[in-house]
């Protein structure tokens, strides 16, 4: 018979006793946000701007707008992000936002070296009959600090209980609240034809046993639907999301020739539907693990057939990728994209894939002789693998820089290759 904790939970507000002058928050991305505890937060900034001083909040991929990202308590309540989304992306445009480049990997060890003595407001499942809350859909850098910074929670029943390394027992919070707030649903992208030609490629490449990262996106769920006749996949990612539900429930991924968390489905943040949040709570073969484990490329390298799939947004002739600008202006981050890749490279039979589409919405091709001024580069040339369009799969390990040029050159959209091979003649890339 199920007994209940004894201790009674806290309201929100009561987050503000643990916040002090100088004081460093850290909240974990996308559904992992505790709602109600910022919000509590942002009307004490509001109620009295000189409550806080110099108190900086640390969080990856905000899915909630708030007025504090948009400057309106600087400079008492500032945000750092560690990786942009569609509501911070304004902000950091706007100055009210900072952003720390970082390799989602390293993002614990960045946090730890900013912040001294870290409070960590985090959302989280009902505790269960031991005590024990679950982080749910989201483990990423927060899991890490169980045992090394304070935690308050917030729990809502709409949070899965997941399994792995993200549980924390009630006797090492600081305190915790309930809300009833729903968790964000992100809907599949539904791929077009050009992204199922891009997933064949890749599917026909990737062979049985393999363990597969692949992300969010029309592409990445291409590529999920495309595997449906392999047998005996893994899955070691960093997302976890709704393509991969069919994947499992149909035995194609069942983790066996994982040399590492064999039988497991291993991630560190889930982002998807109700069917995603459904499928995940209880679910023993899934596993939220820390993200300096999960995206540590020497982790990463002892499965054999490591399999990275990642999209870019421009690659230049020298096989540098550029994921994390547009023009020059900031529209993401890194990520754990080359996390991936550096892993999948020291892997033994291991394959990096880079995705994109041929062209940009308007036309102009992706494939370009050099990166645009103030392009970041995310994968770097020494590092990619197979580049993949429409068009075909340019394999890049080992390559010159002609031969790179050339075989780039062979995967862009008809309508730029000649344009492409002047200016590779001109770069004497050709």
């Amino acid at each position: 018979m199920e007994r209940m904790p004894d201790a009674a939970p806290n309201v929100a507000a009561d987050v503000l006793d643990h916040i002090g002058p100088g004081a460093q928050v850290i909240v974990p991305l996308a559904n992992g946000e505790p709602t109600a505890v910022l919000d509590a937060i942002e009307e004490a900034a509001a109620t009295d701007p000189n409550r806080f001083e110099e108190v900086r909040v640390h969080q990856m991929h905000a899915l909630h707008d708030r007025p504090y990202l948009a400057g309106a308590y600087l400079p008492h309540l500032k945000h750092i992000s560690y990786f942009l989304s569609h509501v911070t992306r304004p902000h950091f445009a706007n100055d009210s936002v900072g952003l720390v480049p970082a390799h989602f990997s390293e993002v614990y060890s960045l946090m730890r070296m900013r912040t001294d003595d870290p409070l960590v407001v985090a959302a989280a499942a009902p505790p269960d009959a031991h005590g024990y809350f679950s982080l749910g859909v989201s483990a990423d850098y927060t899991a890490s600090f169980i045992g090394r910074g304070r935690f308050f929670l917030e729990v809502t029943d709409a949070m899965p209980r997941t399994f792995g390394r993200n549980q924390i027992h009630m006797s090492q919070v600081e305190g915790w609240c309930r809300s009833d707030r729903p968790l964000i649903e992100v809907a599949p992208v539904q791929p077009g034809p050009i992204d199922d030609r891009i997933a064949a490629l890749v599917a026909e490449r990737i062979v049985d046993g393999s363990t597969i990262q692949t992300g969010i996106g029309a592409i990445p769920n291409a590529i999920m639907s495309a595997l449906g006749d392999h047998r005996d996949l893994g899955v070691h990612t960093e997302l976890l999301s709704d393509g991969v539900i069919d994947l499992i429930e149909s035995g194609v991924v069942n983790g066996v020739r994982k040399r590492l968390n064999r039988t497991k489905t291993v991630g560190t943040f889930a982002l998807g539907t109700q069917r995603l949040h459904d499928f995940l709570n209880e679910n023993a073969s899934i596993e939220l693990h820390a993200v300096r484990y999960v995206n540590d490329p020497r982790v990463i390298a002892n499965e054999h057939d490591f399999v990275s799939i990642n999209a870019t947004l421009t690659v230049d002739f020298l096989g540098q990728c550029a994921s994390e600008t547009i023009g020059g202006k900031y529209f993401s981050s890194s990520g754990g994209q080359n996390d991936f890749a550096r892993g999948a490279m020291y892997s033994d039979g291991g394959q990096g894939f880079v995705v994109l589409h041929a062209t940009t919405s308007s036309g102009a091709s992706r494939i370009v002789p050099q990166l645009a001024a103030g392009d970041v580069v995310t994968t770097p040339k020494n590092t990619v693998d197979k580049v993949v369009t429409e068009f075909g799969v340019a394999e890049l390990r080992g390559k010159s820089i002609r031969e790179r040029a050339r075989a780039l050159i062979d995967i862009a959209h008809p309508d730029h290759r000649d344009d492409l091979s002047r200016a590779a003649a001109q770069l004497h890339y050709a």
